[in-house]
């Protein structure tokens, strides 16, 4: 295994620390493996995006270049995706565990007849033998694996901040190359009949260093509001657990956990979060966990770093008034 194909899929968002990391593994991994370091832009033809790439290592840049590649549809990026890999002779996909992500990763290794290994958390390309390794958590964290690759191609999906990221290469530049792939909308089994762009005023869940996230004890939709007044005094993202979006009370976007977001910041502050153990597969990787519930019992008082038995509505406040004078007093 040689060639390293850091794939990107711009979806409308801006290029942050996913696609950072992304790039900065392929780079590492070509050079262990004495091969190339190339990527894959599909989901926007921002020439922008190409400069960062070549910042972070990449030699090479292909872009899928379609009309029916303007909005994201996961079967058509896979398609693309696809062709691409076939051009650049990839014998290593790797995707950043966004939610377009996990989702467009197994498609591609499905059509490519590829290894495919979710939620990876390290690679190594100097392995005797040849072949990659690749370590990532199992059950829900409490343990971790390692599999050697032997057999290209292999698809692979990083999690968020396992990866240290390179410091970029200013003035560093490659080659363009505009793929005219063949992929044509599907028709029959379903159509898009509207798209709604969220509008968030902080950075994405994924590049967080701090998120602040409620859950079923945060009692209502019109509670959060003392979360995002946190939010904005941290500098936070805003996230929830699967009992809050199911009520409703916040977007689908928020949710983290088994079946929503696998984040990894510096600070995650829970709120009336219970922590239930597909809550906790979502914060597995965050550095320091605090914890504030009004149940003494509750469990993510068992993985927290620090934990304040109080009902909310007493705390948070408080908490707010006390950060905001902390800031107040260091800039005088």
């Amino acid at each position: 295994m040689r060639n390293v194909l850091a794939v990107l899929i711009a979806n409308g968002a801006e290029f942050g620390r996913a696609e950072i990391e992304v790039l900065s593994a392929g780079s590492r991994l070509a050079a262990d493996l004495g091969g190339t370091s190339v990527a894959a832009v599909v989901g926007g033809s921002d020439q922008s995006w190409a400069r960062e790439a070549f910042s972070y290592g990449a030699v090479r840049v292909y872009v899928a270049g379609s009309p029916a590649l303007t909005h994201y549809e996961p079967r058509l990026f896979a398609d693309a995706l696809e062709q691409i890999a076939r051009s650049a002779d990839a014998d290593v996909l790797l995707f950043s565990s966004t939610i377009s992500g996990l989702e467009v990763a197994p498609l591609v290794g499905y059509k490519l007849g590829a290894s495919v290994i979710m939620d990876v958390t390290g690679i190594d390309g100097k392995v005797e033998g040849g072949g990659v390794r690749i370590q990532k958590p199992v059950f829900g964290g409490k343990a971790q694996s390692e599999l050697v690759a032997q057999k290209a191609p292999v698809v692979l999906s990083l999690r968020m901040r396992s990866v240290d990221p390179l410091q970029p290469q200013e003035g560093a530049s490659g080659e363009v190359i505009e793929i005219p792939v063949n992929v044509r909308p599907s028709t029959g089994t379903w159509r898009l009949i509207e798209r709604n762009l969220e509008k968030s005023g902080g950075p994405r869940l994924e590049d967080a260093r701090i998120i602040v996230s409620g859950g079923r004890g945060m009692g209502g939709k019109e509670n959060f509001s003392c979360l995002a007044e946190l939010g904005d005094v941290l500098g936070a993202a805003l996230g929830a657990s699967r009992a809050a979006v199911d009520l409703g009370w916040v977007p689908s976007t928020w949710q983290i956990g088994q079946t929503g977001k696998k984040v990894a910041p510096e600070l995650y502050v829970a709120v009336g979060i219970s922590g239930a153990s597909q809550h906790m597969v979502g914060i597995a990787a965050a550095k320091h966990i605090v914890a504030i519930n009004k149940d003494e019992k509750a469990p993510i008082f068992q993985m927290a770093e620090l934990g304040v038995a109080e009902d909310y509505k007493v705390f948070i406040p408080k908490l707010i008034e006390a950060l905001k004078k902390h800031k107040t007093s260091a800039t005088t």
